[in-house]
């Protein structure tokens, strides 16, 4: 059995930051944020949790998909940036959208996370654990960036996305993913409170920090292979790939990605231009917003892949 994807959802926050807002808050502009990113808006909380969100999308991917709550057996949430440690994030999704029978945890890969939680699913449906496995992307990134460093609070927004996958017959879905940590200090966001309580005021180490060109060079060069090494697995040809949907960290990262692997652009949808780095969410963002335009054909073929801090990559291959 393989899981294929019987419903999607996405929520992202009604309030707008735009470049030009940004621009009031530290040196930057328009031009030069859309030149190194490609991003011009991010939608930011106010009031909204990681849950909150979370719920959202599974709601709307319930009603996508048109099954009962109750039939979902397994809530699977990704993110690092859960308003609670305990209980879950996706515990509160299950008490959102009624699936009473369901079980549920977290996964915490940062902006790989997605991807690896649709893969541990398709692994829990492969094996007959579970027939109806829903994956959520959730975080709140504008909790966790330094509104003073415009190397990074550029990059993110919040939002969260939702798939639910129905085990049925058909070709297998096939993964890979992997871990640097020795690599791990160039993307890190450290425990508000590390080492004990702090009252007095916010502890700097606690915000993202982040080695750009590290991070490009990491992601341009590691992409390409896992995307090769997960088709080489499946036995297919870069040609066979309709849809390459990468996670949305820049632009440049995706240009570069396709140009490496001499495959049109045109396969590689973007929307960071208006949502940025929504971190565990933009790969499930980006899925429910092709799959309501239409433009995913059952029999398509998919190609996932996450990568970010950890540093962690992963991707997989499947049929839409």
């Amino acid at each position: 059995m393989v899981g294929k994807i019987c419903g999607t959802g996405s929520y992202v926050p009604p309030h707008v930051m735009s470049n030009d807002d940004l621009a009031k808050i530290v040196d930057t502009n328009d031009a030069w944020i859309r030149e190194r990113t490609g991003i011009g808006r991010r939608h930011i909380i106010k009031g909204e949790t990681t849950s909150y969100m979370a719920g959202q999308a599974a709601l709307k991917a319930v009603e996508d998909s048109g099954i009962d709550p109750a039939q979902i057996e397994l809530i699977l949430v990704a993110t690092s940036s859960s308003e609670t440690v305990f209980p879950c994030a996706a515990c509160e999704v299950q008490k959102t959208i009624g699936a009473v029978h369901a079980a549920g945890y977290d996964l915490n890969a940062a902006c790989t996370g997605f991807v690896l939680a649709f893969n541990t699913a398709q692994a829990y449906i492969s094996a007959g654990i579970y027939k109806t496995v829903m994956v959520i992307g959730a975080d709140s990134m504008s909790c966790m960036v330094d509104w003073t460093d415009r190397s990074t609070c550029i990059l993110f927004g919040d939002g969260a996305g939702a798939a639910i996958l129905c085990a049925e017959e058909g070709e297998p879905a096939f993964m890979a993913a992997h871990s640097d940590g020795v690599k791990g200090e160039a993307l890190t966001g450290l425990s508000r409170h590390r080492g004990g309580w702090k009252p007095e005021g916010e502890d700097k180490e606690s915000y993202i920090h982040m080695d750009g060109q590290a991070v490009f060079k990491f992601a341009v060069r590691k992409v390409p292979e896992i995307i090769e090494e997960v088709l080489s697995k499946a036995d297919a040809e870069l040609e066979d790939i309709d849809h390459f949907v990468l996670h949305q960290a820049n632009r440049r990262i995706i240009e570069a990605v396709a140009k490496r692997l001499k495959t049109d652009i045109s396969k590689f949808p973007m929307n960071l231009e208006e949502y940025a780095n929504t971190s565990a969410a933009t790969v499930p963002i980006l899925l429910d917003e092709l799959n309501r335009k239409g433009q995913l054909r059952r029999g398509e073929k998919v190609m996932l892949s996450g990568f970010g801090a950890g540093l962690t990559w992963a991707a997989c291959l499947f049929e839409w």
